[in-house]
């Protein structure tokens, strides 16, 4: 007898085993699941911050809640009104407050806000995120002052301000971290409430200990505050030898630019490029007679690398992109597996103490065309290849003061971003970035800039590694106290 003939091919048979991932399942005792510490998903039962909690809990003393330590609270959600810079209060979303150089881009009016009060910062406070990437944990320093910040940051205030030092050096451990992110919930955005940072066990520790990490944390934000003195001082005696900018428009009504001024030499019409600000900058520079040569000229090289594959996973080289670099001390969290038997294809991807690197994706508003002074700390790291490196000629030009040209935020970053690019996620081309205008000023002043800068890049540099050792330090102490030895009990 003739089969039948089939319209289509035969499906496969059924796979016998799920071939997608293996589900990681745990029993539990009833009595975790009867606290009403936490929602009933049970990933969270099964991360290894709800382990480091229980192995702390277990401990029968020598610890406490974080509330019985510190008031940790949150203002009300916010309710403003946008206003123009000139008649607002500037603002910050909790993202900003991790910026080396947070820049306001919304103004609020003030009488119109509510709780205004409580939504400025003093320096030193710890504030947590508690949406999104959950767990992040950073001081309030001098450039936070004056400035509202979004509710969408936990506030820590301890009661003694002896534990200050311990409780923030607590909260940057990879423990603290691991404890925060499992007991966040939600699906798509994670969010973290007050009562759960307050239920966080933290051991207590003896006076000395706990002086220690309050002294040690202090001399970091005078670091940190000193070094955003020392960039605003080199940005002011930038900004008075060029003198005032005067520009001819206003660019929020529109402004016109000659054919002439066009000059056909490129060939993208962007309007950035011709902005009334950059083209003021520029006219002053040559009314007060300085020379002005292209960052080719001063620059060795100025280049990208192209994209790559990257492979992360356990052991690898610590990777940095842009959000990692123009942020307070970041912690890392990627590494990229590299192949030690060829490494010289990878040497590329690294940096040297002294180059420049520039972001040149991502919006103009934002970290595009940001520019950061290389220290020893970035040689240690793998970084993206969304970043253009400049290295300047050492014998024509300080690395400090080509800092200060490319960054200044009126005479340098405007003139930066007008090279951007496209609409949807604008780019900047090396090839561009290599025809920057850099302004030279007498020595003693580009010698005075450059010491300001430099100085102040290696303050941040000093400040990260303190933290990351006091961070490291705390985690010792986390697994010390796991193990069963008291902190409170014992002189260090």
């Amino acid at each position: 007898m003739a089969s039948r003939p089939l319209l289509s091919a035969p499906l496969p048979s059924a796979p016998t085993t799920w071939p997608y991932h293996t589900a990681k399942v745990a029993s539990l005792p009833a009595h975790l699941l009867m606290r009403g510490d936490r929602r009933l998903e049970g990933d969270v039962y099964l991360t290894s911050g709800y382990g480091v909690r229980l192995a702390l809990e277990t401990q029968p003393a020598g610890w406490v809640p974080l509330g019985q330590l510190a008031r940790v609270w949150q203002p009300g959600r916010l309710k403003g009104i946008q206003v123009g810079p000139q008649y607002g209060t500037p603002f910050l979303a909790a993202t900003q407050v991790f910026d080396l150089r947070p820049v306001p881009r919304k103004f609020l009016a003030l009488e119109r806000t509510s709780d205004a009060t409580n939504r400025f910062l003093q320096t030193g406070t710890i504030v947590v995120t508690c949406s999104g990437n959950v767990g992040r944990t950073v001081l309030s320093l001098d450039t936070h002052e004056g400035i509202l910040i979004s509710h969408d940051l936990l506030r820590v205030v301890p009661f003694e301000e002896a534990q200050w030092g311990w409780i923030y050096s607590y909260l940057r451990t990879p423990q603290g971290r691991a404890m925060m992110n499992a007991a966040q919930y939600g699906h798509v955005i994670k969010h973290l409430e007050v009562a759960h940072l307050e239920a966080l066990p933290v051991p207590k520790v003896t006076v000395a200990l706990a002086a220690h990490f309050t002294e040690q944390v202090n001399a970091v934000v005078a670091m940190r505050n000193r070094a955003h003195a020392l960039v605003t001082e080199a940005e002011g005696l930038f900004a008075q030898a060029i003198g005032p900018i005067e520009q001819s428009a206003d660019p929020e009504t529109g402004f016109s630019v000659s054919l002439k001024q066009m000059g056909g030499k490129r060939l993208r019409l962007e309007a950035t490029f011709y902005t009334p600000h950059s083209s003021a900058v520029l006219r002053r520079f040559a009314e007060v007679g300085r020379t002005v040569e292209p960052l080719s000229q001063v620059a060795e090289k100025v280049w990208w690398i192209t994209r790559f594959k990257r492979v992360f996973g356990e052991g690898g080289v610590p990777y940095m992109s842009a959000d990692e670099i123009f942020a307070q001390n970041a912690t890392i969290t990627k590494k990229v597996l590299v192949d030690h038997e060829n490494a010289g294809d990878t040497a590329e991807y690294h940096v040297k103490a002294g180059w420049l690197v520039m972001a040149c994706s991502g919006q103009i508003y934002g970290l595009n065309g940001s520019v950061a002074l290389m220290t020893k700390n970035h040689e240690k790291a793998f970084f993206s290849h969304d970043l253009i490196r400049i290295i300047p000629k050492l014998d024509t030009i300080r690395p400090g003061y080509l800092f200060a040209a490319l960054s200044h935020p009126t005479l340098g970053r405007p003139l930066v971003k007008r090279y951007a690019y496209g609409t949807s996620i604008p780019h900047i081309e090396p090839a561009d970035v290599a025809t920057f205008p850099v302004v030279r000023l007498d020595e003693t002043t580009e010698n005075t800039i450059a010491d300001r800068m430099e100085e102040a890049t290696s303050l941040r540099a000093e400040a990260d590694m303190l933290e990351n050792h006091l961070a490291a330090e705390a985690e010792a102490l986390l697994d010390r106290f796991i193990a069963g030895e008291r902190l409170d009990e014992f002189s260090s």
